[in-house]
């Protein structure tokens, strides 16, 4: 989607997209001169040049625009939508376009370029499908089957389901964190790097199946009993050792 890429340079956060085809997006690529500009030494080369005159014409509307979601009078797809409804191509439109299709140019270069940069897009990537796979192991309790007749049923289902997916981070959150400030309490760098690298998006050792009570109260999780079993230092000997499975949480 279109201007998607301007978070960055206008509200301090940007959208950081992994392109699985990079070679499709290089092909797109603008630039302050014409292709023609750039020698054949050059391994990634513009495919035109952008129109900087015509970002600079409409730069009062696009900052009018940038404002307006900002302060979130308008979402940006009302703000597309009205701009592709003009019978006649619309200036400020194809504006932020080009504005876009800069960024984005910047985004791809900095994406080629910056090793850092395409490991932290890929974990994160790989964090979204591990939480969606939590989602689907919960919804998959009950074969993957709603119990639910009308719409306002299935999204109270789907909330469900995304507050008990939230709980059980939360729960693997606390756990590692308090077994974490444990061993570097005595000092075991060993289990701490071990720690460090375990994501709380896991649900092996959390029993899925029973009823659900969304009601106040009720026992509470006695974290410090928990991470008490995790004190004995055999127990990580044991994970440690190459071939061993690495606990989820």
């Amino acid at each position: 989607m279109q201007v998607t890429l301007l978070n960055k340079a206008t509200f301090g956060y940007q959208f950081a997209p992994r392109y699985r085809d990079r070679h499709k997006k290089i092909d797109r690529l603008v630039a302050r001169h014409p292709p023609g500009h750039y020698n054949e030494d050059w391994l990634i080369r513009p495919s035109r040049r952008s129109d900087d005159e015509l970002i600079i014409r409409e730069w009062t509307n696009i900052q009018r625009i940038m404002a307006s979601l900002a302060q979130k009078d308008v979402t940006q797809a009302t703000i597309v939508r009205k701009l592709s409804n003009y019978a006649r191509q619309n200036q400020t439109k194809k504006a932020l376009w080009e504005l876009d299709n800069l960024c984005r140019t910047l985004y791809i270069l900095e994406f080629i370029d910056d090793v850092g940069l395409r490991q932290s897009v890929q974990k994160a990537l790989n964090r979204g499908e591990a939480y969606h796979r939590l989602r689907r192991a919960i919804a998959f309790v009950n074969a993957g089957r709603f119990r639910v007749q009308t719409e306002a049923e299935q999204q109270i289902w789907n909330e469900c389901s995304r507050l008990i997916a939230n709980a059980i981070i939360h729960y693997n959150t606390a756990l590692l964190s308090r077994v974490y400030e444990q061993k570097r309490a005595t000092g075991d760098d060993a289990a701490m790097a071990l720690i460090a690298g375990m994501s709380p998006v896991a649900w092996q050792h959390i029993n899925l199946f029973g009823a659900f009570e969304f009601t106040p109260g009720g026992a509470t999780v006695d974290i410090e009993t928990l991470a008490s079993y995790y004190a004995d230092p055999a127990w990580w000997n044991r994970i440690a050792r190459p071939g061993q499975t690495r606990p989820d949480a």
